[in-house]
């Protein structure tokens, strides 16, 4: 299949469609052209907005990124001397809790070595 006849009949077309909304507006060229100024005119002004509003979100990052660098190793260091602190005073109660522990197993296996044998049941 050639491309040149499908391009001459998009171009053909495209120019025929132009002209026939230029044709059937309902308002005079002046018009459509001050139109199409002011549409262009608040996109500028739009996209300038964006423009600065994008600057403004990358300053932010920039700064939170800084600041973030400077306080996570602080506060990490701050959570690693507390948890050590806690692990020194929790020490004598696990200890203590170990102690516990053991002494209710050897007074449950006493117990248990004391209790008469079950008999098994015969059918």
């Amino acid at each position: 299949m050639k491309l040149a006849p499908l391009f001459y009949g998009l171009t053909t077309g495209l120019l025929v469609g132009a002209s026939t909304v230029l044709m059937t507006t309902p308002k005079s060229g002046m018009e459509v052209r001050s139109s199409l100024k002011s549409t262009s005119n608040d996109f500028r002004d739009k996209l300038s907005d964006i423009k600065l509003q994008l600057a403004d979100v990358k300053s932010s990052i920039n700064n939170l990124t800084n600041s973030s660098k400077e306080v996570v190793p602080s506060t990490i260091e701050d959570l690693k001397s507390s948890i050590a602190q806690w692990k020194n005073e929790t020490a004598p109660l696990q200890a203590h809790l170990q102690a516990e522990i053991s002494s209710i197993q050897e007074a449950m296996a006493d117990l248990e070595s004391k209790l008469p044998k079950k008999k098994e049941a015969t059918i």
